[in-house]
This record gives structure tokens, sequence and C-alpha cells, in this order.
């Protein structure tokens, strides 16, 4: 078992940015745009999305945002946690 003081700083950093890339790759395959996306999960405006998708300002999705998204998106919320 690995010791959480051996986590990288960037670690969570870089999770958050995979994910991020991750849903915008689904969304664009989906043909969504980022507004259409925030509007089906209860948003009137693309920041979260947007500034999710790059982790901009250090916002990031949430597991709430993440499974209201696979629902829209139909696909499975592991989806977004498949970086191969």
């Amino acid at each position: 078992m690995q010791e959480i003081e051996n986590l990288p700083d960037d670690y969570m950093q870089q999770l958050h940015m995979k994910i991020g890339k991750k849903v915008k790759k689904i969304r664009e395959e989906k043909g969504l745009t980022q507004l259409q996306l925030s509007q089906a999960i209860g948003h009137k405006s693309v920041t979260v999305v947007s500034r999710a998708e790059i982790y901009y300002k250090k916002q990031h999705f949430n597991i709430e945002h993440l499974a209201k998204i696979a629902f829209v998106l139909e696909v499975d919320m592991c989806e977004f946690l498949n970086f191969e």
C-alpha cells in the first residue's frame, strides 16, 4: 500500500484535467455544445462546463456533475475515468 505522502503534488490537478478532456471529447462526439450540455444539467450559462473542461481556475466537475453529464450523454460514468 502506498502512503498518501508519496502522492505527487500535481496528481489531483492532472486527474481533473484528464476528466475534463474526456467530458469534452464525449460531448463533442455526441454533437452537443457547451451551452447545450450546461442547460441540460441545470445551469443557465456555460461557465461550469467551459471552466471544468479545461480546469480553469481549478474549477472541476464534481461527482454530481459527472452523474448528470453521463445521463445526458447516455454513457456510463466510468467512461470519464477511462484514459486509454
